[in-house]
């Protein structure tokens, strides 16, 4: 794995808050928070319920947008801005793999119909460090 994408990883490898933005479908922008983290490959994932706004939106264009890492300028060192496709996946492997007990609050189980999970391919991520002008660019 090359230094970048470790340094990317690391920023990523764990659940956290990150804005996700889709487009609506009259062409605007619509960014909300969830809960995802990324992979080893650099796929994003998170989930949500299968009659959301942002799996229609999805479905309907799935050009995408996350950013993630700078919760506060005090604690702020390293931020991601990710671009790239996302897809909607009903699979039980990914809806098992995904799953943790504070989901309990949305969804009755791994199994809960309504329970998808959105993964996101990124294209391409900026890797922004505090004091530093340019971000580090990384493209699959």
């Amino acid at each position: 794995m090359s230094d970048l994408k470790q340094k990317i990883f690391e920023a990523a490898r764990d659940l956290q808050l990150i804005n996700f933005a889709t487009v609506t479908e009259d062409g605007k922008p619509w960014v909300r928070y969830v809960m995802g983290k990324a992979d080893g490959d650099l796929v994003f994932r998170f989930c949500t319920h299968l009659e959301s706004r942002k799996v229609a939106q999805v479905r309907k264009n799935p050009n995408v947008h996350i950013s993630l890492g700078a919760s506060s300028l005090e604690t702020a060192r390293n931020w991601l801005q990710v671009e790239g496709t996302a897809e909607i996946s009903t699979d039980k492997a990914e809806r098992e793999a995904f799953w943790f007990d504070d989901l309990k609050n949305y969804f009755s189980g791994p199994d809960d119909p309504a329970y998808c999970i959105v993964i996101v391919r990124a294209s391409r991520i900026e890797f922004g460090t505090m004091g530093v002008r340019f971000p580090e660019v990384w493209q699959r």
